[in-house]
């Protein structure tokens, strides 16, 4: 436990960022998955419309510092070309 009272107050802003990045994360996880699911599915407006908003889930990501830009450039990528096997 910090003695100094700048150090709890770090304490709890660390906290708050925890909790934060691991609501994006998560919210990052679920629209991904449900992407998945409906290229599983084979159903390519479902597909279409999950994957515009994955893409900008990511893109958010990105901007709030929770994902490096290019673990986001291989998450887009790869999700890409599940898109457009489903496509052909």
């Amino acid at each position: 436990m910090p003695n100094i009272k700048s150090a709890e107050k770090r304490v709890l802003i660390a906290k708050q960022r925890n909790a934060v990045n691991k609501a994006i994360k998560s919210n990052l996880k679920t629209t991904i998955k449900k992407f998945d699911a409906a290229v599983a599915e084979g159903n390519r407006d479902q597909a279409n419309s999950t994957y515009t908003v994955a893409v900008k889930t990511i893109d958010k990501a990105v901007k709030s510092g929770v994902l490096h830009k290019n673990n986001a450039a291989h998450k887009k990528s790869s999700i890409a070309k599940k898109f457009n096997s489903l496509q052909s």
